[in-house]
């Protein structure tokens, strides 16, 4: 067979089901138009939007779109040319870094052209084969691929359940034998903001057991950057254990309403992934556009208490009104705000027709979460309140919930919907997460 005819004739477990039931462009790599906030454009239509990780409303600021087009305009899209080892280094670059870490607490940090990319090869860098980590099962992807990098090199790894610090501390002790035995160290991964969920990681009661057993903590905090804490400086700040972050991980991708990423720690360490990270290494430096408006999207977080206060203003309306009215939002301390419903009975058919509904009649959307991440009689809308949402869209968006709950609970959409595989509405939500 040729290499390419099965890639013809089978999309793979996500796309089959969205040529069979007609969901692109729909559920799956959906064309929202128009300028980017609450109120955009779906096929068509204008709808409420909930499903931009815009957190402080940065994206269309006018200040940062000044400060992105004026450096567009004095630098072009190409300088530096190179990667940052070899010709692509800038003033503007270490500079970036080094505001970045005083951010977040930090000695040293190194800007990462991409979040998913680069969390990866810097898990790849800092172990190797005789090295054991030890990760919460509900890791984002881009950790879990990072950590198959590390099985790759023969690597050892164990997983704890979600922010459950007995199983933790029971993995914490298998992981000592074996490092022992093979002359290596403890890497600990989690988050600082659980994407789909919206927990918190429960970073000070794992920072309390490096006391008792010897490893070092790598934190990703993609959802925490500029939304938790007192100055937005992350999770770790608002659980006072910032200090016991080893790695400090975070995109642009979310409060920084950008492209790249960092991490940030100890200058020594930093200077090691400097020159030891190869999706850094072998990559051409980012752009002088994505710097210079990283800064001044830093400049703002830090000086602009108000784009967080509105932020929270927002996320508490909307979550206390969730609650208030029945839904239930599970544990979310973050603004991620998972309204978990229930009783869905009619599969995929049903699934389909409420989130028709939702965006064909309400004008709402969300992203959708489906089996297996969530129980089969259970469908997650996703919903991401910014500081640019008004409580006039929160007042709407909770009278329209209402509706779409009580019209699950009589089987209105039992009849109504067309079927769509669960695959397919996962790609939507997984989107989301980066």
């Amino acid at each position: 067979m040729d290499l390419f005819e099965k890639l013809r004739t089978n999309l793979g477990p996500i796309g089959s089901p969205s040529r069979e039931f007609n969901g692109h462009h729909y559920f799956a790599f959906p064309k929202l138009e128009g300028e980017l906030g609450p109120h955009m454009r779906f096929q068509g239509k204008d709808v409420l939007n909930w499903s931009l990780n815009n957190y402080l409303g940065l994206a269309n600021h006018p200040e940062v779109r000044k400060a992105d087009a004026d450096a567009a305009a004095q630098w072009g899209l190409a300088y530096p040319m190179g990667a940052r080892m070899m010709s692509g280094n800038s003033d503007l670059h270490e500079q970036f870094e080094k505001e970045l870490a005083q951010f977040v607490g930090k000695e040293d940090s190194f800007l990462l052209n991409y979040g998913y990319q680069g969390v990866m090869s810097a898990i790849e860098a800092v172990v190797d084969h005789r090295d054991v980590i030890v990760y919460d099962a509900e890791c984002h992807a881009c950790l879990i691929d990072g950590i198959r990098l590390h099985k790759a090199k023969m690597g050892e790894y164990y997983k704890f359940n979600h922010n459950d610090m007995a199983s933790l501390e029971k993995n914490l002790q298998r992981a000592t034998k074996k490092a022992a035995e093979k002359g290596g160290s403890i890497l600990v991964i989690t988050e600082g903001v659980f994407g789909m969920s919206g927990k918190v990681g429960s970073l000070d009661k794992i920072v309390a057991l490096k006391q008792s057993y010897n490893f070092r903590l790598l934190v990703d905090d993609a959802h925490g950057f500029g939304t938790m804490g007192e100055t937005g400086a992350g999770v770790g700040e608002m659980l006072g254990c910032q200090d016991g972050i080893d790695l400090y991980f975070s995109t642009f991708a979310k409060s920084m309403a950008a492209i790249g990423a960092f991490i940030a720690g100890d200058h020594d360490i930093i200077m090691y992934l400097k020159y030891n990270m190869r999706s850094q290494t072998y990559a051409k430096a980012l752009p002088m556009p994505y710097v210079v408006g990283g800064l001044k999207r830093l400049e703002m977080i830090r000086n602009s208490s108000e784009f967080r206060e509105k932020l929270w203003t927002n996320v508490r309306a909307l979550q206390e009104g969730l609650r208030e009215r029945g839904f239930d939002i599970g544990d979310t301390q973050s603004p991620v705000t998972p309204v978990l419903l229930q009783n869905v009975k009619g599969g995929i058919p049903e699934i389909t027709g409420l989130i028709r509904d939702l965006r064909e009649n309400k004008g709402i959307f969300c992203s959708i979460v489906v089996y297996p991440v969530v129980p089969k009689e259970i469908v997650m809308l996703r919903i991401i309140p910014t500081a640019a949402h008004t409580l006039e869209d929160v007042q709407y968006t909770l009278e329209a919930f209402s509706a779409v709950a009580e019209k699950l609970a009589n089987g209105s959409y039992r009849q109504n919907g067309a079927p769509i595989a669960p695959e397919t509405l996962e790609v939507s939500a997984e989107a989301a997460t980066e």
